[in-house]
């Protein structure tokens, strides 16, 4: 299967998703993570109607950012290190991954300087993995609280990934939890109006999250393949 062909099979399957559970297919965007791919399959998925990429290294944003079209938009799904903010913001259409004022503060001083507002979203650890990095669900209103001051920064939404399952049906519960914390923020209006989006869902999983209120959904091995180290390029 082709990169086109498989970006059309992961549209259907979004589409069918929306209808099982009465949505609009445009409420969901599609993030094709293109993380450790090569350009040419960028350009490829570009081709087919792709619009946002997805890496988790600033490096390979700064590497792919300038041959792509201007219309591309790169989001920054990985963990983002302090160090590394000067590079990513500006270049970064959504910062994913933030998890600690720290870091959000780091990203107001770097939007500061460029005087731009830079979107982010509140990473999420919903199933509590030790291994992953993340708030915890009773952490995100406090840092919320605090990140909303900084004028240079947007909080546009939440963000979790959640574990490696077979069943994706395991993941739905974790989705659930995300999805009421979401709509929590936004009655009380915590977020001073500026929250709509909800980043959850991968390969694995897509469906189920679509189903429980994703609006953002970050597909690779669905669009790219796996290619394993030492296999031809297709």
């Amino acid at each position: 299967m082709s990169v086109a062909e498989n970006l059309k099979t992961i549209r259907e399957r979004v589409d069918a998703a929306c209808e099982r559970a009465g949505r609009r297919p445009e409420e969901v965007a599609l993030i094709a993570v293109s993380k450790t791919k090569p350009l040419s399959m960028l350009q490829e998925a570009y081709e087919a109607g792709a619009r946002d990429f997805g890496e988790n290294k600033v490096q390979e944003i700064l590497e792919k950012y300038p041959e792509m079209p201007e219309d591309a938009r790169f989001h920054m799904i990985g963990h983002l290190q302090t160090n590394k903010v000067k590079q990513v913001v500006g270049k970064a259409v959504l910062i994913h991954s933030v998890d600690s004022l720290h870091l959000a503060e780091k990203i107001e001083q770097e939007a500061a300087k460029r005087d731009l507002t830079a979107d982010i979203l509140l990473e999420v650890n919903v199933a509590r993995e030790e291994s992953k990095f993340g708030l915890m669900l009773e952490e995100v209103i406090p840092l919320l609280e605090e990140v909303k001051n900084l004028p240079h920064v947007r909080v546009r939404g939440l963000m979790t990934i959640a574990p490696n399952v077979e069943n994706p049906e395991e993941n739905r519960k974790h989705f659930k939890k995300l999805y009421q914390l979401y709509v929590d923020i936004k009655s009380k209006n915590i977020d001073n109006g500026t929250m709509s989006v909800l980043s959850m869902g991968m390969t694995g999983d897509f469906e189920v999250a679509v189903e429980e209120g994703a609006t953002m959904i970050r597909v690779g091995t669905g669009i790219f393949g796996s290619r394993q180290i030492g296999e031809k390029k297709e």
